[in-house]
């Protein structure tokens, strides 16, 4: 079979696959977004220390890291709005339900992972730390925003770029629900097409481009952090 790769990457197919990277991209950054957000608030309440706070992020983070995404998305999409009022249904069906749901479904998922990330990172701070910005006449909160969680979060940069480059390989998962992003297009370009080789093709090399982009981007952001440190 000889290869035609103008039918894929060009004119509408190609426009295809380039809306679906849009999709994916936008799903990805949204998610993490959300993943980092919840994550932050979830270490907060976890140092709360109190011990029904810490049960519930437990279990929380229980969940979501041994049941998998793929569960955590259909989950997301075919049972909980059987739960929800008829009219938020049709409401969230007016605003594109599949991305939606998705979103929420990696966005929690992926920040049970940062939460654990950011953590450890905590964790590996010097008890001085705390205790200098203290003496500094420091308050709790002041101190964690200034000193220590700056400095967790650096620690915490390799686990963070791995699952922010697994977040962005899972949006793919999105397919299963119709989301039309980068892998979804390419499936149905291969059928329309039956150019299996050259639709497929177009998805990894797209997948791998803005992954390696993504652990580039990591690897600078560690040499800089690395520089202040050494200051």
């Amino acid at each position: 079979m000889t290869l035609d790769f103008t039918t894929v990457f060009t004119g509408r197919y190609g426009q295809m696959i380039v809306d679906g990277t849009i999709v994916t991209l936008e799903l990805a950054l949204a998610a993490w977004l959300l993943a980092m957000g919840l994550a932050l608030l979830l270490v907060v309440i976890r140092l709360t220390h109190r011990r029904w706070a810490v049960m519930l992020v437990t279990a929380y983070v229980s969940y979501h890291r041994n049941v998998p995404t793929l569960v955590q998305l259909m989950m997301w999409y075919f049972a909980i709005p059987t739960l929800l009022p008829e009219s938020l249904q049709m409401w969230i069906n007016d605003f594109n339900a599949e991305f939606l749901f998705s979103l929420f479904a990696l966005g929690l998922c992926q920040a049970a992972y940062f939460s654990e990330d950011i953590r450890s990172g905590l964790r590996a701070i010097p008890d001085g730390q705390n205790e200098a910005a203290r003496a500094l006449g420091m308050g709790y909160a002041r101190a964690m925003r200034l000193v220590i969680l700056p400095q967790g979060m650096r620690n915490a940069l390799p686990s963070l770029l791995n699952h922010t480059v697994l977040l962005f390989k899972n949006t793919s998962l999105a397919m299963v629900i119709g989301v039309a992003e980068l892998t979804y297009v390419s499936r149905d370009i291969e059928n329309k097409t039956f150019r299996t080789f050259e639709s497929y093709l177009a998805a990894s090399v797209a997948y791998l481009f803005f992954s390696l982009l993504l652990m580039g981007i990591g690897a600078l952001l560690a040499r800089r952090f690395q520089r202040i440190s050494a200051r």
